[in-house]
């Protein structure tokens, strides 16, 4: 794979409405690019479950994306129903990613065990949900980030062994 094409969906009511900036969408972008990711596509919408699945089918279902990422919306509170969306329009669960980045979490705060982000695919696109903290996200990015690019890679087709990483 020469690059990875990604998206990113920032979930929140506040940013959506123009009454908070979105600092997460821009860190996780910034991130990405840092590590020669091409951001496709970015926008941000309320916390409403029936949009955030529709925007996700829209980027994977032509797979024009290698990953899509939202940010917002995986915590506790009644209006968080990123999982959801998400859970809804993917074809098979990544569970080892959320659990790995919910692990990691714990030792920087111990709200980490309150996220319920879901990671899977749909097509060929890797979904990932991240906090909506620009902190949280960064965090849970460098945990499962080896692992990320090599997930994708196998999910757009290479049939290479899987190598241990040392």
């Amino acid at each position: 794979m020469a690059f990875i094409r990604a998206a990113i969906l920032t979930v929140s009511d506040k940013a959506s409405r123009g009454e908070r900036e979105d600092r997460s969408g821009p860190a996780v972008a910034e991130w990405l690019k840092n590590r020669s990711v091409v951001i496709v596509s970015s926008a941000i919408l309320p916390d409403e479950e029936d949009a955030i699945a529709a925007q996700l089918e829209r980027w994977a279902d032509p797979r024009n994306y290698d990953l899509a990422i939202t940010t917002g919306g995986t915590g506790v509170s009644p209006r968080d129903r990123t999982p959801e969306a998400t859970a809804r329009i993917l074809d098979r669960t990544i569970p080892g990613i959320a659990e790995a980045m919910r692990a990691g979490s714990i030792p920087h705060t111990p709200y980490g065990m309150l996220s319920r982000a879901i990671a899977g695919i749909r097509n060929q696109t890797l979904i990932l949900n991240l906090p909506g903290s620009p902190k949280a996200a960064l965090e849970c990015l460098e945990i499962v980030w080896p692992a990320l690019t090599h997930a994708i890679a196998k999910i757009q087709g290479d049939t290479s062994d899987c190598a241990p990483v040392k």
